[in-house]
């Protein structure tokens, strides 16, 4: 999720690299895919297709939510 609060939005490919590269993770594609539809479900990211390419994005909307709930 900091990865893709920092771009916004990204291709599957692209987060794979930067969490390689930046982070050091040995993680494939399919597994990151794996944890994007769970965070999907809880409306934290949305994906949409261009062009050839799943763009995934970044829904900070929830998490004010939840932040604004526990200030009030």
């Amino acid at each position: 999720m900091d990865e893709l609060s920092e771009r916004k939005e990204m291709t599957l490919y692209e987060l794979t690299a930067r969490l390689i590269m930046k982070h050091g993770l040995s993680i494939s594609r399919q597994a990151i895919a794996k944890h994007l539809s769970v965070l999907e479900e809880a409306e934290l990211i949305k994906s949409e297709r261009k062009g050839k390419y799943r763009v995934i994005i970044f829904n900070n909307q929830p998490l004010k939510n939840l932040l604004k709930g526990w200030l009030e």
